[in-house]
């Protein structure tokens, strides 16, 4: 298995979180960290011939200064992308993580994680990207496409780092929590962690019993647990619990593989994202 964390950065309020929480999870795996910043394809690149067939008089002088303060604004681009970079490491670094990488990449952000994934063990990204400033209601797009196509496990980060000592896994008994289980179990990230396993819906006798089977799972290896059943939509009964009980990490499965199942599952996903204001960790 590969142990490398990649954190996504950007000048959004939630970088320094990322940075801390990366920090964190690369300091118990003993993982090295890479770094990455995307600029778009526009952001950090002077284009290509801007001037097409206009090549006299002031059109052409007008299309050469445009095209000078593109060059000029993909410089500053690729200047600020370097700069968030290292801050960044300097944060994880002073945290006592490492070693980092820093990678400043140009083009589209979902393909440069899906080509370094194969690398990677799990991912950082804040909950909200640059662009969205402080809208609660708005879901960074890049999340969203990330989360869907990852094939491991996605941590976002919240505004505020805080440190994890009691983890909240909402429990459906789908395959991507089951995989969320085993996961904690095999890893030492949860290690010193309390664990409350919570069933948003009606008790039955089939749940109970994967319930119970979790908690046994989550013990053999230490881990203090417990189970609850809380009435309600998801959203609203897992938000009471956290607001009542003051838990530092949700644990869930994420969006469905196929179209129907990512439309059901996928909207309480995103639902969650949005609502909580505790980190995430979603696994597929």
């Amino acid at each position: 298995m590969t142990n490398k964390i990649l954190a996504l950065v950007d000048g959004s309020a939630y970088s320094h979180s990322v940075c801390h929480y990366t920090a964190w999870i690369a300091g118990r795996l003993s993982a090295s960290v890479d770094l990455l910043h995307v600029l778009g394809r526009r952001e950090g690149s002077a284009g290509g011939d801007l001037s097409g067939a206009l090549k006299l008089g002031a059109r052409s002088a007008l299309l050469e200064q445009l095209a000078a303060q593109d060059a000029q604004n993909a410089k500053l681009a690729q200047a600020k992308g370097r700069a968030i970079l290292e801050d960044a490491a300097m944060i994880i670094e002073a945290d006592g993580a490492g070693p980092v990488t820093q990678r400043l990449r140009q083009g589209d952000l979902l393909q440069t994680v899906s080509e370094l994934e194969p690398e990677i063990r799990a991912i950082v990204i804040g909950k909200r990207g640059e662009a969205s400033g402080f809208a609660s209601d708005h879901l960074g797009s890049n999340l969203e496409r990330i989360v869907r196509s990852s094939k491991v496990p996605v941590f976002v980060a919240s505004r505020v780092f805080k440190p994890v000592t009691r983890v909240l896994v909402a429990f459906d008994a789908s395959a991507s929590t089951q995989r969320a289980i085993a996961r904690m179990v095999d890893s030492v990230v949860f290690r010193d962690t309390s664990v409350m396993l919570v069933h948003a819906g009606e008790e039955t006798t089939a749940m109970r019993t994967r319930m119970e089977e979790a908690e046994l799972a989550l013990r053999a290896v230490g881990l203090k647990t417990a189970a609850e059943f809380a009435p309600g939509e998801p959203e609203a009964a897992l938000n009471a619990k956290i607001a009542e009980q003051g838990f530092d990490l949700l644990v869930m499965g994420a969006y469905g593989h196929s179209r129907i199942r990512s439309l059901i599952i996928g909207s309480t996903t995103t639902a969650m994202i949005q609502a909580v204001k505790i980190p995430l960790v979603l696994y597929r």
